[in-house]
């Protein structure tokens, strides 16, 4: 079994974002970046099934990004996965989520898979598309927000899905597609084997020539949606203290939702 874990490097949180506002993205190349916290679970999982499934499984990290991102493939492999591959160039540069999971469903279908595991979402978009995404360009199943892989072989899985209300027992055949929630397992931290490992190992960098994409398919060019405008919003803080005796206060309060607009007729 051939299990593909998408991987992406995210800005760290706590330092400072840079934005390019021509392109309506951002800088990564000038930001410190970390594995996306919750693709760390969907690494985790890989690594676990191996050690449930024995050596007939094999684990593959794949991402899209600056060549920076070699990092966190080389992370991941630390943790455990067998191997990991870049899609890179900068055809690739200001995808979207479309163009995004397209670019990375073409480098998962010339590596082969039987299951694909992603994180539920990345921390710096939010949008939760990527995963879906790949399954529908793919035309696999797609189960998400997977707390609890129940059995799975090589020919179907059955999953604990997390909702609002608790969780349905789905079964899906295989492949697939399933995005983890942070629910799943507690990610291991690299070992000192691992570290020597991730730094030796080769990673293949692939672009749109490797993959038989055109680059107007790809990238800012190959995405429907982009942001026209970014800007830092204004924080603007305004405050009265006011005194008086109750009936008076609550006057004034009455007034000031009424200029505000706040009173419902």
């Amino acid at each position: 079994m051939r299990i593909i874990v998408c991987i992406k490097q995210v800005p760290d949180t706590s330092a400072e974002v840079v934005m390019d506002k021509e392109r309506g993205t951002l800088v990564r190349e000038k930001m410190p970046a970390v594995i996306n916290p919750f693709d760390t679970y969907a690494i985790e999982e890989a690594i676990r099934l191996k050690e449930r499934l024995g050596d007939d499984v094999h684990t593959i990290g794949i991402s899209m990004g600056p060549p920076q991102a070699e990092d966190a493939l080389r992370e991941a492999i630390a943790m455990g996965l067998d191997e990991a591959v870049l899609l890179s160039s900068r055809d690739f540069a200001g995808a979207d989520t479309l163009a995004t999971s397209k670019t990375l469903a073409w480098g998962i279908k010339k590596l082969g898979f039987d299951l694909i595991l992603c994180g539920k979402q990345a921390s710096d978009g939010d949008t939760a598309q990527v995963g879906p995404g790949i399954a529908e360009w793919l035309d696999i199943p797609q189960v998400t927000f997977i707390r609890k892989i129940v059995e799975i072989d090589d020919k179907h899985a059955v999953v604990e899905r997390m909702t609002e209300t608790g969780y349905e027992v789905l079964e899906t055949p295989l492949p697939a597609l399933l995005t983890v929630v942070k629910e799943i397992n507690e990610p291991r931290l690299p070992s000192l084997r691992g570290k020597l490992r991730a730094k030796k190992i080769e990673i293949p960098v692939y672009g749109p020539k490797e993959l038989g994409l055109n680059p107007d398919e790809v990238g800012l060019k190959g995405s429907p949606t982009q942001v026209i405008k970014i800007f830092t919003p204004e924080i603007k803080r305004h405050g009265e203290i006011v005194h008086g005796e109750p009936e008076e206060l609550a006057q004034k309060f009455v007034e000031f939702i009424k200029s505000r607009q706040l009173l419902l007729k």
